[in-house]
């Protein structure tokens, strides 16, 4: 936490919010597919959008399509729209389309493959191997070793790999549930001795993305979220605001536990707790 007076200054330079869904908004079941709102949410959105400031809701999560959020979230208490709502398959497509790289081998279902065919990528899925640009992965829980060997023979053949997130699990409301994409891509870049790289969080791209969306600059950005490894470590990449809260997967310790330049710059129980700091930051 820095000091109150330099605090209630930054709070009050941030321009846009960019906010986690599960264990800081919502928590999910461990399919991550019910919703329930967590303490304080539903007036905190309501909060920015009466102030007219910008933001995102960013899940790491590709189960679902950003548009196929906006039902779940409206029946949680969160009316938000397709345009508020940004998944790793969001980042992938405006990334990959801005890399020029249009053929897509996608490990995964709508959620993950959706964006990019929308962004007008050519979405393909195994068996399909040959002449693949990149290859993204996602939530994927029904994989099988044919799935493997394709997205193996595609990086052989010269194919890059993306992967939604390599976090291995993320807050649902029965603990932690496993990242399948983590465990997808771990397979292959096993297999293969490439590397994947990360566009959900907590990379630089997906920020970038965020930022651009917004219209923010990274650095007048605030990114709330309960992963010290996912939303603060994005944070610190991009010199935003860092915002830990502890409704989801980490608690005060593990914040603590971090060294000083890589912790939160504020940690909060819940999103309500931090609507509080923000107005009277505004008030001061």
């Amino acid at each position: 936490m820095v000091e109150n007076k330099v605090l209630r200054a930054r709070l009050r330079r941030v321009k846009g919010f960019v906010i986690d869904m599960d264990g800081t908004l919502v928590l999910g079941d461990s399919r991550n597919l019910g919703l329930r709102p967590l303490p304080g949410a539903v007036r905190f959105i309501a909060h920015l959008k009466k102030q007219n400031l910008p933001f995102v809701a960013f899940t790491n999560g590709t189960v679902r399509p950003p548009g196929a959020y906006v039902h779940k979230l409206a029946e949680a208490g969160l009316p938000l729209d397709e345009s508020q709502i940004m998944t790793p398959a969001s980042v992938a497509a405006d990334f990959l389309s801005r890399k020029g790289l249009r053929r897509v081998l996608v490990l995964g279902g709508d959620g993950v493959g959706g964006p990019l065919a929308q962004a007008g990528l050519e979405v393909v899925r195994p068996p399909e191997r040959k002449n693949i640009d990149a290859i993204f992965v996602g939530w994927f829980r029904e994989f099988s070793m044919d799935d493997i060997e394709a997205a193996c023979d595609a990086v052989w053949d010269g194919a890059r790999l993306y992967a939604a997130s390599l976090a291995p699990f993320f807050a649902t409301a029965n603990g932690r549930a496993l990242g399948t994409s983590c465990a997808i891509a771990g397979a292959i870049t096993k297999i293969t001795g490439c590397r994947a790289e990360i566009l959900g969080k907590p990379s630089h791209t997906a920020l970038r993305c965020a930022g651009r969306r917004l219209g923010v600059a990274m650095s007048d950005l605030a990114v709330i979220g309960d992963d010290p490894a996912l939303e603060v470590a994005m944070a610190h990449r991009g010199k935003a605001l860092a915002v830990g809260v502890t409704s989801g997967v980490a608690k005060d310790p593990d914040y603590a536990a971090l060294p000083r330049a890589k912790r939160p710059h504020i940690v909060v129980r819940n999103v309500g707790e931090f609507l509080r700091l923000h107005r009277a930051a505004l008030r001061a």
